[in-house]
């Protein structure tokens, strides 16, 4: 117990060779970066849904698809908003193939008739990528940090260890001569798994959210489609 109350963890470490110092420094850049990625999304999981609350009272409150658009230019990006500038791009390409033709309406109303809306769905996929890059940036460093940390920790364990065994063999059998070397390597596991621990939580947390938003940008898309075969060709 004496000698425990003798050891010092920062002198330890201080006093470290020169692998567990760097095994450590990298754990710590590994922490800061995981804890950055943590706030970064955070902020856009808020952003998000604040900017899709926007659009789509914007969306429920107009009376046609070209008021939405008209009303959403300057709004900043969200899923929502993304899916809807691509399909309703797409339907103004259709609705441009019948321009100047007798029956403008009875065109667009015969073309979905005869295709089906898979040009529309196609659109609405395109807007569920761009949101998705957004999403999921940054999420594989998060899962790399969570993975990879507590083997880092771990080889800074063994190396540790080792110069503990090394200094039994020279001769040094006593708990004062093997204390630094087994509290370091410790201590290099512990700051493994506390950069770890909240990288993989943190991982998690945001894919659940993505999924919770990828479903309301599917429910999004099922009302945008809606809409069209209610509508067709209001402009």
């Amino acid at each position: 117990m004496e000698v425990a109350s003798d050891l010092n963890i920062l002198k330890i470490l201080w006093e470290s060779g020169v692998v567990v110092k760097l095994v450590l420094l990298i754990l710590i850049i590994a922490s800061i970066m995981s804890w950055a990625i943590v706030f970064k999304k955070k902020n856009l999981i808020k952003k998000i849904r604040k900017n899709n609350n926007d659009f789509f009272n914007i969306y429920s409150s107009s009376q046609n698809l070209k008021e939405v658009m008209d009303k959403s230019h300057l709004l900043p990006f969200s899923p929502y908003k993304a899916m809807f500038v691509e399909g309703y791009t797409e339907l103004s390409k259709i609705k441009d193939t019948f321009t100047g033709s007798p029956n403008p309406s009875g065109g667009v109303q015969d073309h979905f008739r005869n295709f089906g809306l898979g040009v529309l769905e196609r659109g609405l996929k395109k807007g569920v990528n761009q949101s998705n890059e957004q999403l999921d940036a940054l999420l594989s460093t998060l899962a790399s940090i969570g993975s990879i940390s507590p083997f880092i920790g771990l080889f800074g364990t063994v190396w540790g260890i080792i110069g503990s065994f090394t200094g039994l063999a020279g001769g040094g059998g006593t708990i004062e001569a093997v204390a630094p070397g087994i509290a370091e390597a410790l201590v290099a596991t512990a700051v493994g798994l506390a950069a770890a621990i909240p990288a993989v939580w943190f991982f998690n947390y945001f894919n659940n959210q993505n999924q919770v938003i990828h479903g309301e940008m599917e429910s999004f898309g099922q009302d945008f489609l809606n809409t069209i075969e209610r509508t067709l060709v209001h402009k």
